[in-house]
């Protein structure tokens, strides 16, 4: 396309250009996204990511999907919010939440949530940038190498420029299938806050042939119980975003299929485009490394969604309808939305925990053998919480707890003895012959 265009042939059709970069056909609406390429090129200086035109594009397509919220509904949710913290209070230990929750619009939740996606996103957006500076310093002709060479900065902030573009459509199209702050899993929301999208839920309710008040309740009671667990829990966000950018750190791009690409692309078929932008395909397979990191994020998020069931059931025990709401919860938790798989092809993530149920399980167990108090005390430290095994393994996991519970000490292992005799200033075996590190043996290192 580029060589029909610098050669002069012409034949560039824009619309297909657009449509190729999954960009709308609209001219005004390409204008406006042109006009805002250019300024995220502008703001990037230093070759980095304007992560502003990702917030502004997000926004914009909130914003056309929204509809003002009828003050009674407004006033029900409110309603709906207070009766959910009464019934929390029964259901968990955690303290109420610091700030009242809020209502807020498409919009608004793409601005509150951006910053936690541009902090996921931006290790991807850098590798796509640099890949593309790479591919296309490789693919120019000898004679221009240096002057490609020397605009790599510019190109770089081209790539960043676009990927944020993308995500920015990626956040505005999930602005309209998230009913809450929690309702990836991940909290999105800075101080743990609270919020529900009133239009949303009102989605969420259609169809269901449930009372619109019940739907209300129950939905505001897993947002504030998701929030409570994020601010009792103080590690917890931390813990889980940086696992997250950790493992997108660990992702690049395959620069065999980003020049397989233009070397066979065909201007004719946009189509070809738009499928790898959009499929992953560019993104290479994962390494045993990231495997393992994702097997444990997975097991982390299981846990949250897990714990966050178990409590809003027994908070919400006095709904007539409340396990046919939850069994829709679950079913489009499991699922995603087409934003969310989106991200998941945009980022190389998928946010959704494929063991909640076994998960739910063994949080419900943990509450009928030990109670509440004691399960919540779990989420103290990363050390407490349960593991992959455990949720293998529920019954292994509670007559440790129960043991605990009754004052028992644990059976002793290999590891506690080695522990021990570390502590004790001893090395090598702990079988008696141990040395004292102020008599240090022939295989003994000193200082």
């Amino acid at each position: 396309m580029l060589n029909r265009f610098i050669s002069g042939q012409g034949g560039i059709d824009p619309s297909q250009l657009a449509g190729a970069a999954g960009l709308p056909a609209d001219p005004a609406a390409l204008s406006a996204m042109l006009s805002q390429l250019q300024n995220a090129m502008r703001g990037s200086t230093d070759g980095g990511v304007n992560w502003g035109v990702a917030g502004d594009q997000a926004r914009q397509i909130a914003n056309a999907q929204s509809v003002d919220t009828p003050e009674e509904q407004r006033h029900a949710l409110e309603q709906a919010l207070n009766v959910a913290s009464l019934w929390l209070a029964d259901a968990t230990t955690f303290s109420e939440l610091s700030a009242s929750p809020t209502l807020v619009s498409r919009a608004e939740w793409a601005r509150l949530s951006m910053p936690v996606w541009t902090e996921v996103a931006e290790p991807v957006a850098s590798s796509i940038s640099d890949a593309l500076a790479t591919v296309l310093q490789e693919q120019a002709p000898e004679e221009l190498r240096g002057m490609i060479a020397g605009a790599s900065q510019m190109l770089r902030s081209v790539g960043g420029a676009l990927f944020a573009m993308q995500l920015g459509q990626v956040v505005g199209q999930l602005s309209s299938e998230v009913v809450s702050g929690g309702d990836i899993g991940i909290p999105l929301m800075e101080d743990n806050h609270a919020v529900l999208v009133p239009q949303n839920i009102a989605a969420f309710g259609e169809g269901l042939d449930i009372p619109t008040d019940q739907v209300q309740l129950y939905l505001a009671v897993r947002e504030l119980a998701h929030a409570r667990l994020f601010r009792n829990a103080r590690w917890l966000r931390l813990h889980l975003i940086s696992a997250i950018t950790a493992f997108a750190r660990g992702i690049s791009i395959d620069i065999d299929a980003m020049e397989s690409l233009a070397e066979d692309f065909d201007p004719s078929n946009p189509e070809q485009l738009r499928s790898a932008l959009s499929n992953g395909s560019l993104i290479p397979p994962k390494t045993e490394s990231q495997l393992a990191s994702l097997a444990s994020l997975e097991t982390t998020l299981a846990l949250i969604e897990g714990w966050v069931d178990v409590v809003t059931a027994q908070a919400t025990v006095r709904l007539p309808r409340a396990q046919a709401i939850a069994e829709t919860v679950r079913r489009r938790r499991a699922t995603g939305g087409p934003a969310e798989s989106a991200f998941a092809a945009l980022v190389g993530l998928e946010l959704r925990p494929r063991r909640l149920r076994e998960a739910a399980a063994l949080w419900q167990a943990v509450t009928e053998a030990v109670g509440t108090e004691a399960r919540d005390a779990l989420w103290a430290h990363p050390d407490l919480v349960p593991t992959a095994a455990d949720i293998d393994d529920p019954e292994g996991f509670i007559a440790r707890l129960t043991a605990l519970a009754r004052g028992e000490v644990p059976e002793r292992d290999e590891m506690d003895d080695a522990l021990d005799a570390l502590l004790r200033g001893e090395f090598g075996s702990t079988d008696g012959s141990s040395t004292d590190s102020t008599e240090p043996g022939p295989d003994t290192p000193t200082a």
